[in-house]
């Protein structure tokens, strides 16, 4: 029931910014720990590709370390890019929840009408 298309790729883009939004988290709670890299998370390329090829969009996220430059503590992260990152993240995140609550509103108003 849950496993068409578009109910995958809405739960894989879910837990693609459920990942960023932990691995953003981690980065500021990191800020000043000297030697940190920042961590990053993608999956839209991949999402995005298995859509146009047709395959199944169950993707999982990838978690790779930035290359930004660092401070001269070692630490790359960078407060205003990850507060920003982080807001992004949130509104992805609101609109693919209303996105699948779309979905369920389909599904719940075509049971009421059997």
């Amino acid at each position: 029931m849950f496993d068409d298309v578009t109910s995958v790729a809405l739960s894989s883009a879910l837990h693609g910014l459920n990942a960023r939004q932990q691995a953003i988290a981690n980065n500021i709670a990191n800020v000043n720990t000297p030697g940190y890299h920042a961590t990053k998370v993608s999956f839209e390329d991949s999402l995005a590709s298995a859509l146009d090829s047709g395959q199944s969009p169950d993707v999982a996220p990838t978690l790779q370390t930035s290359l930004e430059p660092t401070q001269l503590n070692g630490n790359n992260v960078n407060l205003d890019t990850e507060t920003l990152s982080s807001v992004d993240t949130n509104l992805r995140y609101q609109l693919t929840l209303r996105a699948v609550d779309h979905d369920f509103s389909i599904l719940r108003t075509s049971m009421r009408s059997s």
